[in-house]
Formats: structure tokens, sequence, C-alpha cells
């Protein structure tokens, strides 16, 4: 092995122990420069996506939930159809050579469009947990408020915090319409929910938000709230932060309060890939950038005011890639295909996210 193959397989190696080994508050030794991530992926059907992945060479790719089709109330079923994405030829060269990182959405929560009532949660958590190989001390294993965690790779002057929330574990049920507003509903391409104004009314529950807001204030340059659903879609219908208005504005609130600089958003759900820009009462732009899915189309593709890109419904991962060298610092967010061809991209400059 020569030198500079050498370097980079100590590289590699220092990313991995950072992420997969010690999930929380860690940095690795260099730069993270690639993030690439995805969601919905039936462990059924073929995932030739993964070709395209790994020839980007990323530094980490986030899985942003849907990972399994698991939907059901027996944890073996649930184990076993994770065992059968751990077969996949795809998957297995993506797990043995690029740093992974995971949180769930209602699939492989257990129950599709589930919150805090799947009765199987516990169980669920600790086969999920167990798939992704989280250490047996990790207190994702058994806070009571869910499996959100924090990560943070690269040094001072480069340091990117990702953020891994929980979208499930607190939720209280979500609201639906009527079924005469449903059937006008599916005319829009919209979904049967609808945003709960009330008190009562919990997505991320307590516990989580104060995490969130020390997250918030630690030290990063960049940072990435990774989000199951789609947070900056005006209204869907479908399962996202607007059916959850209360902690939508507590988490602009957040933001404004803190001052938190250098914030973005990577989601998935939808089975269609988009850019979402919101920027009223903030103090920079927020970017929302939809991957979905890895195996899942959804050509039925609902309004949203905040999109800033085409919509694409096809099978799909999003890239992060991040030039440190540049004055300013650059960003490029871009969704791709199978073929790893760009579908969508959106560049910035890290001086905007301030």
């Amino acid at each position: 092995m020569g030198a500079g193959a050498l370097g980079q397989g100590v590289c590699l190696l220092l990313v991995y122990l950072a992420v997969a080994v010690y999930p929380q508050h860690t940095a690795a030794q260099s730069g993270l420069t690639k993030i690439a991530f995805g969601s919905c992926a039936k462990q059924d059907r073929p995932q030739p996506i993964w070709n395209a992945v790994l020839a980007e060479q990323p530094d980490v790719f986030v899985f942003l939930g849907d990972n399994i089709y698991g939907d059901t109330e027996n944890p073996d079923i649930l184990r076993a159809k994770y065992q059968q994405l751990g077969r996949i030829e795809g998957f297995q060269r993506l797990r043995s050579s690029v740093p992974l990182l995971a949180t769930w959405d209602d699939h492989d929560y257990g129950q599709n469009d589930a919150g805090r009532e799947n009765p199987i949660k516990h169980e669920s958590r600790q086969v999920m947990l167990d798939f992704w190989g989280e250490p047996a001390t990790s207190p994702r294993r058994t806070r009571e408020g869910g499996i959100y965690s924090a990560h943070y790779l690269g040094e001072a002057d480069n340091r990117v915090q990702i953020i891994l929330l929980d979208l499930r574990w607190n939720r209280s049920p979500i609201k639906a319409v009527t079924p005469l507003q449903n059937l006008k509903r599916k005319l829009q391409k919209r979904g049967p929910y609808r945003p709960d104004t009330s008190e009562q009314a919990v997505f991320l529950g307590e516990a989580q938000w104060q995490w969130l807001q020390r997250e918030l204030q630690q030290p990063a340059r960049v940072r990435i709230i990774a989000s199951s659903l789609q947070l900056l879609a005006d209204f869907t219908g479908w399962e996202a932060w607007a059916n959850y208005p209360r902690d939508l504005a507590r988490l602009f609130e957040v933001i404004r309060a803190q001052q938190v600089e250098g914030l973005m958003v990577i989601s998935g759900d939808t089975h269609w890939a988009e850019i979402s820009r919101y920027d009223e009462g903030l103090p920079y732009p927020l970017i929302d950038i939809t991957a979905s899915g890895l195996t899942e189309e959804w050509h039925q593709i609902s309004p949203n005011k905040n999109r800033i890109s085409e919509a694409i419904a096809e099978a799909n991962y999003g890239l992060m890639t991040i030039d440190w060298r540049a004055d300013p610092v650059s960003i490029q967010l871009a969704i791709k295909n199978v073929e790893g061809k760009t579908l969508l991209s959106h560049d910035l400059t890290l001086d905007t996210l301030r």
C-alpha cells in the first residue's frame, strides 16, 4: 500500500471511529467534505442506488428513516426485515466502507404514521439500534425521550454537527380531516392530515427540546438537522412539521434567540425529492433538502409554496459537498439518481447562514 492510500485508510478509520464507535460529541481528524443521505428503502426491492452512492466516496451516509418497511407489532418480524436489508450486496459494501448514521421514521418504528402510541416502541428501539451497531452503553438505548443524538465531525475550524431527531417516540396522535374533506384533498394531491394548534399537540417532547437547545449552543461551523419528515414544506396534508405548528414556531424561535448559525435541514419520507426555503422571521434563509426515496417513488406530488426547485419522483439520494478551502466556504446541495446524475442542485456559501 502506498503512502497516499495508507493516509486515506487512516482518515476513513478515524471518521468511522468518530461516527460508529463514539457517536456522541466526537471529532474526526479531517474535515468532512461529502455527506450523503437518503430515506425510504424497501428491503425486499432491488437497491442499485448504492453503486452511485459508493462512487461518490462520501465521508458519511445519513439514513433519514423508513430505512426498512417493518409495519408490524412483532419485534421478530422487524428484526428479520433488518436482516433482509443487511443481506443486500450494495448495502453490505456501503456498510463496510462508509460510516453510517441513522434515525427512524414510521415504517422502521413499526407502524405507519405512528407516534407515542406504538405498543412495541421499546422493543423496536432495541432492534433498530442493534442493527445499526449502537454501543450497549449509548443513551439512545435507555432515555425515555427517544433515539435522538448529536454527532460532531471535524476539527474546530471545519467542525460539522449532525443532529438526528426522533419524530416518533413522543409525538401525540396526528389529526385527520373528515372523509369529505379528504376526498377534496385527494383532488389537490394532498394527504388526509391537518395542523393541530392545541397545547396538547406534542411533536419532539420536552426532554428532546431541552437537549436540542443545548446542542445548538455547541460550537460548530456547519449544522445539519436530520429530520425524518419535511420541516419546511408549507402544508402537504401528509406527515410533516406543518402538522405541529407550535413545535415548528418553537424551533424558529430557538434559532433566533440562540443566534444559531450555519444551519441546514436534510429530510425524507415523501417518496419525492425537492428543495424548500423559508426565511420569514429568521435571521437567514433556512434550506430543507428532501431526499426520498432510495427505492420508493410517489408521483402524486403535493403543492408546496416554499419549494424552490422542481420536485422529482425518481429513486434518489442526497449529497452535501462542503469546500472548506473556498473563501467564503461553499456548500453544494444535490439530489442524484441511481446513475449518479444530478437531478436538483442548490449552491450557497456559509456566510449566508449567519
